[in-house]
């Protein structure tokens, strides 16, 4: 997308043409030194193909046609082997940092709310050695506490050190990791914790008090909770039968010679490392069972991705490290002697809501070279910066979007801008540190508009990347030479990827210019399955001959000639919006439906989007009264385009979907009337008047655009 060029055509012409003399004096020595020739090259050839010579595939990274990936190092096929191997290797190294709060203070805001505002310190660092030592007495300390090899033990804790140091003990002394969000709602919590029947949970202060307090009686087997927060607290009113304690002391327990003298029994690399709830569409979450093997497969796959990847890296931990991409992110990181820094969204940069202004967010002072992000959070750097370009002058505003523009004509062709970097972006880059060169981007789909942003303002490479927790998040990621939009790449070095026919959406792999279907991902990365869940587990998950697992995304994907994957559509009625949350389209229907004022709805979700909207076919007396009450007057179709009655209906509507308990992300935010009924003559539903997803965004697609707007 481009921006708005406010300035003179004559002005216009006479800036295009020094930048065309400057462009012809530089291009050659420039294309020649910076390699940009290779680039072109790599960014242009196949990067995946069809094994089998069949469109449906299974498609292979050419660099592992001939076998899959699944291990790094050989003979380093467990989780602690890896964590003991990066310890060894790079002892001294910086590991893990956090940074000190040295105070904090309520900021009175214009509109009366305070806000709790953070003065931070430098980040104090745990080298490899350090950390190995202090997961190993932790892993001691747990088995001191009656916790044992191949039972499960939950941590239901914040993003930061303690989480990964309590998971590498966990990975050690093959004790089953329980992985639950922080934000899960207390039921599913318990959901989760009784499911798995763990004796043993690992989280912080802030969450033992505010969200787990109220469910510990719903957990009988409970026993110890171990709280990871260095200052000790005691917790007199805990419900009989359970024992706190601080990490620090369960570390002390651990290093005594006659704790650490017992024998620890290593895992296999099929030995479960860790069940990972997800969120979940109808509350109640699925447990995702991964092996060590599966685990160090996915790592091995997306390192792949990341070139020159090394101990010199550093990278930001803020996204939640109950979701696979930021444990698969981190695990990378520290199997390359990469220092990992922690973070949280609300201390991230200079100008997040915890930093108190005038004090600097934590990529000013980490600086970070590799970070993980999900759209919402770069679509919220997208807009924050846009709208401090709208408040600079008119000149400013006109150079910024000249030099955006240029820049973006420039990437489009692979080629880089040094001077325009430096003299124009550099201080957009600046908020994330200045330092960026590759940003993985996960959890739901980025929109164009807001890679372009990236590529262009922050100066690096964004890498797409397609996975589930079912295949440790890994599947494909794009290469960072490949600066094409909308696409996430090749499959990775440990995964293949297999286009199924879904003959109900009318994709097939034989569908021209290119294959299309369900995609399914086999591979050493594919997970064991749910917990306890055997149904599911033979719905979605199948061994071939080979031996090798498969898992049916549900997804529906397309290659392209490259052997780059689009997905283009969801099998299912599932959507996951622009925030993380999951969107079931059904259960939104199922409510909505109940509205007098609705004869039929269908609920439809972007992922790049973070709410949902709805076509909706009124019931004709219901709107009519509505409208004569209203003095609105005219035709049937007049009244259903009529802006007022959109609005009216959409509140009766919300009031609907509050009644039916429906969350906030889950209530539609705008509606379509539509003055046509849905008949199997029309090709919007089936017989069995089943919705038709795919032709109805067909039908809708200018009000889906009006609906969304455009970025």
């Amino acid at each position: 997308m481009k921006l708005k060029e406010e300035i003179n055509p004559l002005l216009l012409q006479v800036f295009r043409s020094v930048v065309w003399v400057y462009s012809v004096i530089t291009f050659i020595p420039w294309y020649f030194f910076s390699g940009a020739g290779t680039n072109l090259e790599r960014a242009r050839r196949i990067k995946a193909q069809s094994v089998s010579g069949l469109p449906a595939g299974p498609y292979r990274a050419t660099n592992s046609l001939e076998k899959l990936v699944a291990w790094l190092n050989p003979g380093v096929d467990t989780l602690d082997k890896m964590f003991e191997y990066a310890a060894k290797r790079f002892p001294e190294r910086d590991c893990l940092g956090s940074r000190e709060v040295l105070s904090e203070e309520d900021e009175l805001q214009p509109n009366g709310k305070v806000f709790k505002k953070v003065i931070l310190g430098d980040y104090k660092w745990l080298s490899y050695e350090e950390a190995y030592h202090v997961a190993k007495c932790f892993g001691s300390g747990l088995t001191a506490l009656n916790q044992k090899p191949f039972y499960n033990i939950a941590i239901i804790c914040e993003t930061r050190a303690e989480w990964i140091v309590a998971a590498q003990a966990c990975f050690m002394y093959n004790f089953r990791l329980v992985t639950l969000y922080a934000t899960l709602g207390p039921k599913a919590i318990a959901h989760g914790l009784n499911e798995t029947e763990v004796t043993h949970i690992i989280t912080s202060k802030d969450l033992l008090q505010g969200r787990l307090k109220a469910i510990l009686c719903d957990v009988p087997k409970l026993q110890y909770i171990i709280v990871v927060d260095s200052k000790p607290t005691s917790w007199s009113d805990m419900p009989r039968g359970i024992t706190v304690y601080n990490m620090e002391a369960v570390q002390d327990l651990g290093s005594k010679p006659e704790n650490l003298a017992v024998e620890r029994k290593q895992p296999k690399p099929s030995d479960i490392a860790v069940i990972m709830y997800t969120s979940g569409s109808t509350g109640i979450p699925k447990g995702v069972m991964i092996s060590h093997g599966n685990i160090v497969a996915g790592v091995a796959g997306m390192a792949e991705r990341i070139p020159n990847l090394n101990e010199t890296d550093t990278y930001i931990g803020y996204l939640p490290l109950a979701h696979v991409l930021e444990l698969s992110a981190e695990l990378v990181c520290i199997s390359h002697g990469c220092r990992i820094g922690y973070s949280s969204p609300q201390t991230l940069a200079d100008q997040s809501s915890k930093i108190k202004k005038g004090s600097k967010g934590d990529t000013s002072v980490l600086k970070p070279t590799l970070m993980a992000a999900v759209p919402e959070i770069m679509d919220r750097i997208y807009k924050n910066v846009m709208t401090k370009v709208d408040e600079m002058s008119k000149f400013q505003k006109t150079l910024f979007a000249l030099a955006y523009n240029y820049k973006m004509e420039q990437i489009s062709k692979g080629y880089s801008t040094p001077l325009c970097d430096s003299l124009v972006f550099k201080r957009v880059r600046s908020l994330l540190g200045g330092n960026t060169r590759i940003l993985l981007s996960g959890g739901a789909p980025l929109s164009a508009a807001t890679q372009r942003f990236m590529n262009v303002c922050l100066c690096c490479p964004v890498g797409q990347g397609y996975g589930l927790t079912e295949t440790c998040g890994a599947g494909t990621i794009t290469e960072v030479w490949d600066y094409s939009t909308g696409r996430v790449g090749a499959p990775l070095v440990c995964s293949e990827i297999t286009l199924k026919d879904w003959e109900e959406g009318s994709y097939y792999s034989t569908d021209k210019p290119n294959p299309r279907g369900e995609i399914l991902i086999g591979g050493p990365n594919v997970t064991m399955g749910y917990y306890k869940s055997n149904g599911k587990n033979q719905e979605d998950f199948f061994v071939d001959k080979n031996g090798q697992r498969w898992f049916c995304t549900g997804d529906i994907g397309e290659f392209h000639p490259d052997g780059c994957l689009k997905i283009i559509d969801r099998k299912k009625d599932l959507v996951k919006l622009q925030a993380g949350e999951y969107v079931s389209l059904g259960k939104v229907e199922a409510v909505l439906k109940n509205c007098p004022f609705v004869d039929n709805i269908c609920a439809y979700a972007n992922s790049d989007e973070s709410y949902v909207i709805s076509f909706v076919v009124p019931n004709h007396k219901q709107l009519m009264a509505l409208a004569e009450q209203m003095q609105i007057s005219g035709a049937w179709e007049e009244i259903c385009n009529n802006p007022q009655m959109e609005k009216a209906v959409l509140h009766i509507i919300t009031e609907a979907a509050v009644s039916g308990k429906l969350e906030r992300f889950e209530i539609p935010k705008k509606i379509r009337l539509s003055a046509e009924p849905w008949t199997p003559e029309t090709g919007l539903v089936t017989d069995a008047f089943k919705l038709k997803r795919k032709e109805l965004k067909t039908h809708y697609q200018d009000d889906i655009e009006r609906m969304y707007g455009g970025k």
